[in-house]
């Protein structure tokens, strides 16, 4: 505005993307006075800065989700190129990704703004307008939440990560036990066997030693009537020492090759059951999930730990008050909106508004008739809509009457005809 009591300040392309980020209208803005720059600069800044906040906490969110579970699980293992280049892959991703749920949040965050009226034009706001913005303000509780969410993982995370890594050695020795106890049963039977298999040669090796001894004292007289020397009672014993040695020797070898055989199974049952326990420190050291956090930020803010024990390094308030301060940021503009005082901007925007709808042709009744509920109702009329309405209503309706007017008039000088030559209107075929 450039009149000769007063000259608006020119806007910079700053101030002008506030105001469309804000929905206001910049031809009408121009033409305002200063302080209404600035009010919508203000209340467009708010909504830019929301949904900056917004794609910072969604690309956090979404790295949580992807980068950092592939980090923890290359974590001692080789290939680390490959992971890299996941990393990376994710990091690519969760920027992107970030940058279009910053978008979605900024539209949806313009939009509550743009559509929240200005109430009854004073400062204070009444229940009415509070009843008229309550869809608006739990959209805006929802926005404020899930941008709060991941800013809190970010706040917390170095708590986050210790009370993850007492959970994953939880987890591991949890899933160790269970896997042992899998497999401990067919351990010892494994190692039963085995020690029954060794008694059995011990057995057939100390019968084999008393045959030898009997024998040995045998030959040298000491357990002999007959004397020294290799009798028919020495040629028995030597039977019976063959027949105990080749008993032996028979047991030894199949023991021993079942014994080897029960070695392999042993170490191959071990194998597996090391897989699975490598595999379980896997699946522990997968425990990074966005879920997770979240459920310890959810522990922090109550004060106690999932198994229901006093957390005393909870800190509930900070949680509630980040919370708290993104849903201020969040519903500042709708409350302030129904706080503003009417401004020589809203005059102009809706004295623009009533040259449009007289241009129109639409007539605004208001209050002029009560629903069924009690509630007073517009009367809108569109007069040019009306006007079109009735000339063609009038113009059917006198085509109407021209078609009946010809129709008569042919039907008399068909008449006339038939009156004059009515032989020429029968068929005598």
């Amino acid at each position: 505005m450039d009149k000769f009591y007063y000259k608006t300040p020119k806007p910079g392309i700053i101030m002008k993307m506030m105001w469309k980020a804000a929905g206001a209208d910049r031809y009408i803005l121009e033409r305002s006075t200063y302080s209404d720059h600035v009010k919508y600069a203000c209340l467009g800044g708010i909504v830019i800065a929301t949904g900056l906040m917004a794609s910072l906490a969604g690309g956090y969110a979404f790295y949580i989700i992807f980068g950092q579970q592939t980090a923890n699980l290359a974590q001692g293992t080789e290939a680390t190129i490959e992971a890299a280049s996941s990393q990376t892959l994710s990091i690519i991703f969760s920027l992107v990704f970030g940058l279009i749920w910053g978008l979605i949040i900024f539209n949806i965050d313009r939009f509550i703004v743009a559509s929240t009226g200005k109430g009854d034009g004073s400062e204070a706001i009444t229940l009415s307008e509070i009843k008229t913005a309550i869809p608006r303000i739990l959209m805006g509780i929802i926005i404020a939440i899930t941008i709060s969410k991941p800013v809190e993982l970010r706040m917390f995370q170095q708590e986050i990560e210790v009370e993850l890594n007492s959970r994953r050695i939880k987890e591991v020795s949890k899933q160790k036990k269970e896997v042992t106890k899998l497999y401990e049963g067919e351990f010892e039977q494994i190692q039963e066997e085995q020690i029954r298999l060794r008694a059995d040669i011990l057995s057939y090796l100390e019968k084999r030693d008393q045959r030898q001894n009997i024998y040995d004292a045998e030959i040298s007289g000491e357990g002999s009537i007959s004397g020294r020397g290799i009798g028919p009672i020495a040629k028995e014993k030597k039977e019976a020492l063959d027949l105990a040695k080749k008993a032996y020797d028979s047991v030894s070898n199949i023991n021993l090759a079942a014994i080897k055989i029960l070695d392999i199974k042993f170490s191959e049952k071990d194998s597996i059951m090391q897989k699975e326990i490598a595999n379980a420190e896997t699946s522990a050291k997968s425990l990074d999930g966005l879920m997770a956090r979240l459920k310890i930020v959810d522990e922090l803010a109550k004060g106690k730990d999932e198994d229901g024990n006093v957390n005393e390094d909870a800190i509930p308030w900070i949680i509630i008050f980040i919370t708290l301060l993104f849903m201020a940021i969040e519903l500042t503009p709708i409350f302030f909106k129904m706080m503003l005082i009417k401004s020589p901007y809203d005059y102009l925007e809706d004295n623009i508004k009533s040259l449009q709808r007289a241009d129109l042709g639409i007539e605004v009744k208001y209050d002029y008739y009560e629903d069924r509920e009690g509630v007073q109702r517009n009367l809108v009329i569109h007069h040019q809509a009306n006007k079109l309405l009735a000339e063609k209503i009038k113009l059917a309706q006198t085509q109407t009457e021209l078609n009946d007017f010809i129709i008569d008039k042919w039907k008399d000088e068909e008449k006339k005809n038939i009156a004059k030559s009515p032989e020429d209107f029968i068929d005598k075929s």
